[in-house]
């Protein structure tokens, strides 16, 4: 596994420009709904390229496509060689400032496709930086860490890698993953009601407001990110007696390839009890009961709340890592200017 080296903020650029004329087999255009299966195979394509097997599901994608802050038509871009789809762009704005997130996807053999969309990315997130009335855009996008975009195009164009991510997973069984025993006066519920479901979310903005590149989301942004596959049954909150609630863990059962653990937070002047582990042993069993064999989760490798050694302590283990990318572009001055009239 590729060593990430965390350097300084890149300079401010200019977005790169193209220079070659597009070649007449290549043609681009947005994304709509009715691409997602498409897309999804495209995804599952760059998935076997680079960690062997197909990780994408279906509904993920269509969450995407289906956000109502999507704005495909200027927001997303496919790019299709002699009928072939091989290379997908998507980019969006939850701060509604400098900070602006993309997703870059592009099949090996193909780099001059993969490099048009990321200009593409850049130019539109300048765009979309100056509409928001600030005179630069800081733009991320995660990539495996040894992704199908050459990673010298990136470097080329002034992106730096800031920050590594793990993937890990852990097998479950029935067997070796009984229901667990809770700390004293420690209770769980789930997410059914809709005052629980703002609880968990309140809960969620609490525990990981420090964490690096965590965006505040309002209830209904945060809904709409999560998409309609969630089952809440699988959402839980833990209270203690006199306290109140504490924790909430946040899990999902709608991916093919495995259970997905997407948050897991503790409110800090209960860290160091014994909860978060009892939440994940909790969600083992529940997911061991019901026939998975595997379960994963993301985890910043520069967590300073002790998240990594926490999830390698119950088994989990090194599925794949993922970089995020860095580039910090200015917005002209006269565009600026223009979009604060």
């Amino acid at each position: 596994m590729d060593e990430l080296t965390t350097e300084s903020p890149a300079p401010e650029e200019s977005p790169g420009q193209d220079t070659a004329t597009p070649p007449p087999d290549l043609t681009v255009r947005p994304a709509t709904p009715a691409d997602a299966e498409e897309i999804c195979g495209l995804l599952n394509a760059v998935d076997i390229a680079e960690v062997g097997h197909p990780e994408t599901d279906l509904g993920t994608v269509e969450t995407d496509l289906v956000h109502p802050e999507a704005d495909l038509g200027r927001n997303s871009w496919l790019a299709f060689r002699r009928g072939q789809l091989v290379a997908y762009g998507l980019l969006w704005d939850d701060s509604g400032g400098e900070r602006i997130d993309a997703d870059h996807y592009v099949l090996p053999g193909h780099q001059d496709a993969g490099e048009r969309l990321l200009a593409a990315i850049e130019r539109r997130a300048v765009d979309r930086a100056a509409e928001n009335g600030v005179t630069r855009a800081v733009v991320h996008l995660t990539l495996n860490s040894r992704p199908t975009l050459d990673r010298t195009t990136l470097t080329r164009r002034g992106w730096q890698a800031v920050r590594r991510y793990n993937v890990l997973t852990r097998p479950l069984s029935p067997a070796a993953d009984p229901a667990p025993v809770p700390p004293p006066g420690l209770t769980l519920r789930t997410c059914e009601s809709e005052a629980d479901r703002r609880r968990a979310h309140a809960l969620v903005e609490e525990t990981f407001t420090a964490h690096h590149d965590h965006k505040p989301r309002g209830h209904e942004q945060w809904l709409a990110d999560l998409g309609k596959g969630m089952d809440w049954s699988l959402v839980w909150i833990a209270a203690l007696p006199g306290e109140g609630d504490v924790a909430v863990v946040l899990t999902r059962d709608d991916r093919e390839a495995m259970a997905w653990i997407r948050n897991l937070g503790v409110r800090e002047r209960f860290r160091g009890r014994g909860i978060a582990g009892h939440l994940l042993r909790h969600a083992f069993a529940v997911y061991a009961a019901r026939g998975r064999a595997t379960v994963g989760l993301g985890v910043d490798t520069e967590n300073e709340t002790g998240a990594l050694s926490l999830y390698t302590s119950h088994g989990f283990a090194p599925h794949f890592a993922a970089d995020t990318w860095e580039i910090t572009l200015r917005v002209p001055e006269e565009r600026y200017m223009t979009d604060r009239l």
